[in-house]
């Protein structure tokens, strides 16, 4: 690589950089670290509520085919016709009919206050107060760099003594518009 385009890397990174720092703030799910030890967090969730939707597809395909429902949801196809605002993570999980993808909603909202969606493919559901085992990383959202990070989460476990009581869930942070090494992905397992 030649010093014209090393130049170039250095200015398009750092624009890209810039601009995030720039973009409003997210809410993010609320949590308290209870061990933490290099990727891995052992941590405790303040209760939440997601609008939640099914999807049948491949890993790696299900956030977008339940991206344009939730989105809708939150733009103001829902019962006040209120736009609500976009937090993080995205989740993903596995169940038997297929793929359940989730907006966490903001923690203004109640489950009394939330407003109901119109699609009858978006559920709200309310998640209780819960501990989880975490792994953090970056890069691209394939299900290999899933799988591989998977591993590592269950190898942690083991180590530290945590039983799982509920199946993994996919956490992006990002939009898919950021590039995948600055990307912050999680994989969580509710523990007893």
């Amino acid at each position: 690589m030649n010093i014209v385009q090393t130049g170039f890397l250095a200015v398009t990174f750092g624009s890209l950089a810039l601009m995030t720092e720039k973009l409003p703030a997210i809410e993010k799910a609320d949590y308290r670290v209870i061990q933490k030890s290099e990727n891995f967090e052992l941590r405790e969730y303040t209760p939440s509520i997601v609008a939640e939707t099914l999807v049948k597809g491949d890993f790696e395909d299900a956030g977008s085919l339940a991206f344009r429902k939730l989105f809708k949801y939150i733009s103001g196809e829902n019962t006040s016709k209120d736009k609500i605002a976009m937090t993080s993570p995205v989740g993903q999980r596995s169940t038997k009919e297929g793929w359940a993808v989730s907006f966490m909603m903001p923690a203004s909202y109640s489950i009394d206050t939330i407003p109901q969606p119109t699609d009858p493919r978006v559920v709200i559901r309310e998640i209780p107060v819960y501990r989880a085992a975490v792994i953090h990383y970056s890069g691209r959202w394939t299900e290999k760099n899933y799988q591989e990070h998977l591993v590592l989460l269950q190898d942690w476990m083991g180590e530290s003594k945590l039983q799982a009581s509920g199946e993994p869930v996919w956490a992006r942070y990002d939009s898919p518009f950021k590039p995948w090494f600055m990307r912050h992905n999680e994989i969580l397992i509710s523990v007893q």
